[in-house]
């Protein structure tokens, strides 16, 4: 079932699969720095703050907490907009390798714009520590322990959450309301929605055929699976599409057209199942961006958060005569025009 490379070899001499597994197999520093050259071949370099506000805006509050959830530990950063609320919240996850810390920028555009928002990222209690790792999510009760944590706070009103999320963060964003109906909407920037499928694309450059082997090989290390049935049965719980039939909130997708890391076709796959259930979804794919595009490209950057706070505005703005919110949102949201009727 792994994905295969296709190297030219004498009979009995390993290929090069096997002689990078076998490098990677003698060093955990080695496997470090492979993970992050492949890391940026496929991703490139970053930046949180391209469109996104450095330092706090005036009037938003910020803060950050711990808080034990099982087998999770749940770290949280919160920007909060003036006023004492409550407001419409968005659950925000970044992409893989990074932390909530690295989302403060989007949490207070967010709260600029009248928003709680709320950035999440997990370590899972291993061998008797805490520990990042690529499957921090094991139990269905995992998926909605961040939520849970949210629609405690006094500040938030909980019929209004959204989850938001980037890459990995948007599988997560996904999944979350797939376990959890009470999710009002969701927004996912190029998420990977069958990790088999993913992992089986036919990909015609070979350094990315030896990428996505290596990567492969690092998520089945991660997992702790003792067999080959186990690690697949964890790559089928971990992906979106296996609980479609469960995810009932709107989905707005958001995909660079160019996206070598994970193709625009993980998206049309879940748009497609979506369609064919009735329910509202919508793809926006952009032309010329790859992986992580929102961070790298300002241009494709501002356009696709434009369009996140208008699918946010439409599902997450109370009804007509319900004006809480509408009293303590920002004054660049009410500069816009925005009303409380959807």
């Amino acid at each position: 079932m792994r994905a295969a490379i296709a190297v030219a070899r004498a009979p009995g001499q390993p290929g090069q699969r096997e002689r990078v597994l076998r490098f990677l197999g003698a060093s955990r520093s080695r496997v470090t720095a492979v993970l992050a050259a492949l890391l940026f071949q496929v991703s490139g370099c970053e930046n949180h703050y391209l469109i996104h506000p450095e330092r706090d805006p005036p009037g938003v509050t910020t803060w950050s907490e711990d808080v034990t959830r099982g087998a999770l530990l749940v770290h949280l950063e919160w920007a909060q907009p003036p006023g004492a609320g409550p407001f419409p919240t968005v659950i925000v996850h970044p992409e893989g390798g990074h932390l909530a810390g690295d989302m403060k920028g989007v949490t207070r555009d967010l709260a600029q714009h009248g928003y709680l928002g709320v950035a999440v990222d997990y370590q899972r209690l291993l061998d008797g520590k805490y520990r990042r790792n690529t499957f921090a999510w094991r139990e269905a009760s995992d998926t909605v322990a961040a939520l849970e944590l949210v629609r405690a706070q006094p500040q938030v009103e909980p019929a209004r959450i959204a989850a938001l999320g980037f890459s990995q963060g948007a599988i997560y964003s996904l999944l979350m309301a797939e376990h959890a109906p009470d999710i009002s909407t969701v927004v996912a920037y190029y998420p990977v929605t069958d990790f088999r499928m993913w992992f089986n694309t036919e990909r015609s450059d070979l350094g990315f055929r030896v990428a996505f082997a290596v990567i492969e090989w690092y998520f089945r290390r991660e997992s702790g699976a003792a067999s080959d049935a186990q690690f697949e049965e964890m790559l089928r719980l971990a992906s979106p599409m296996t609980y479609v039939e469960s995810l009932r909130a709107p989905v707005l997708l958001i995909h660079g057209a160019d996206d070598t890391s994970a193709s625009v076709e993980e998206s049309r796959r879940l748009e497609r199942a979506l369609n064919d259930r009735g329910r509202e979804v919508e793809l926006i794919v952009v032309p010329g961006a790859g992986h992580v595009f929102n961070f790298k490209q300002p241009e494709e950057a501002r356009r696709t958060w434009d369009a996140t706070l208008e699918w946010l505005r439409k599902y997450l703005c109370p009804a007509e005569g319900s004006e809480s919110w509408c009293r303590t949102a920002s004054i660049e949201m009410r500069a816009r025009g925005w009303s409380c009727t959807p």
